[in-house]
């Protein structure tokens, strides 16, 4: 059998790979210390599990409007006006079964075979394997840890050429934890409008942004409103713990969502009703939850910052936003998948390799923090144990 040429060019999301793994090792009773993948620990909030049951009893198990129940519809624009200042109109949004796939329709509904979209290197896995299954090319820019890993507006701007269809920008950052100042944010909205360009803007984080951050939460949807070039991606799964509920809403220009839905419904029909509801629920009730999660992911970050700075051979940044730290490993070993790969071997921690996420995130490694005190407090001895044992062979 001969398959696509795109094909080869698939790559998942490797840290999946990096949890079979060490769901293997667990299997043969290993103590596993998980800071690998960005799932909460926390549990989803009991009201907004209460809500999916009580859609279920009523029997919301049908077929149901392929871009999203209006009442969901209704939440997302309150929502929106409350973190954004504007209120996108119904034709404005569809509700889709996360976040990859609303990049995924955006993508495939804005370029055309051959062309460019600047990505952010490193950059969430997703991003390069997307625009080549859309038979685009990305285009990276390189983030700098000099520059706190935020996006610099000139670099974009010099990596535009005729082929240049759109700018994905993602704040606050995975895998860095950086996150955007209000002029980094408007700088690159200018760019996009003067070149005539989409912006793709993944907001996923766009709510888990600390008490310290010296930047806060800026959207170029603010400046558009989402109704000429601004896609705002977004959903459901950090802010509210709902990862597996596979819930999101993706906010743009009517015309262009009009084709997502189009789509959409062509490849998956509609979002199942009842998580619907469930999502309801979150948006317009679980705030407090939220706003708590926040701060315990704040109390952890500091922990795994100070403790990670503290083993020899290791620094990093203190992230922003997020619930990750992107260490430098640098002056233990030159590659961030061998890093890894003899970490989650020898001391049972599980991490991701900062080349994953493309190649400016070669000699360093994501740490996750959604894990508790107590078990980021084992993972941190243990990668001092494993550092020092480097640094002995050295």
């Amino acid at each position: 059998m001969e398959l696509a040429d795109f094909t080869r060019a698939l790559e998942g999301q490797k840290m999946f790979q990096i949890l079979a793994d060490a769901k293997e090792l667990e299997s043969q009773g290993k103590d596993i210390i998980h800071l690998e993948i960005g799932d909460p620990d926390f549990n989803t909030p009991k009201n907004v599990i209460q809500a999916a049951k009580k859609a279920l009893d009523e029997g919301h198990t049908h077929y149901v409007q392929s871009s999203g129940l209006p009442e969901l519809k209704e939440a997302c624009r309150e929502l929106t006006w409350r973190s954004r200042g504007f209120r996108p109109s119904n034709d404005q949004i569809l509700v889709t079964s996360g976040a990859n796939i609303q990049l995924y329709l955006a993508i495939m509904c804005s370029i055309n075979p051959g062309d460019e979209v600047i990505i952010p290197n490193p950059s969430f896995v997703s991003y390069s394997s997307i625009i080549k299954s859309c038979r685009g090319i990305p285009k990276d820019v390189s983030l700098l840890e000099k520059d706190s890993f935020r996006l610099d507006p000139e670099r974009v701007k010099k990596a535009i050429n005729k082929n240049t269809k759109a700018i994905i920008i993602n704040s606050p950052h995975n895998p860095t934890g950086s996150v955007l100042t209000e002029w980094h944010v408007r700088r690159l909205f200018e760019i996009a409008e003067e070149f005539d360009l989409v912006l793709i803007s993944d907001e996923v984080y766009g709510r888990m942004i600390y008490s310290d951050s010296s930047s806060g939460f800026h959207s170029p949807s603010t400046y558009d409103h989402c109704s000429k070039r601004t896609i705002l991606v977004h959903s459901l799964s950090k802010t509210y713990a709902m990862t597996g509920w596979r819930i999101g809403a993706v906010t743009g220009p009517s015309q262009l969502i009009s084709k997502m839905s189009l789509l959409y419904e062509t490849i998956t029909s509609c979002t199942a009703p009842f998580v619907q509801y469930a999502a309801i629920e979150a948006m317009l009730s679980a705030n407090s939850e939220t706003y708590e999660m926040v701060s315990k992911y704040q109390e952890r970050r500091d922990l795994m910052v100070t403790g990670l700075n503290e083993i020899e051979g290791i620094n990093c940044l203190t992230p922003e936003g997020t619930f990750y730290v992107f260490a430098n490993i640098m002056e233990l070993m030159g590659s961030s998948e061998e890093f890894a790969k003899n970490l989650l071997e020898r001391e049972y921690v599980a991490t991701c390799p900062g080349i994953f996420f493309g190649s400016e995130g070669e000699g360093y490694v994501r740490f996750c923090f959604a894990n508790s005190i107590e078990n980021i407090g084992i993972g941190i001895r243990r990668v001092k144990a494993f550092a020092a044992s480097i640094k002995e062979y050295q």
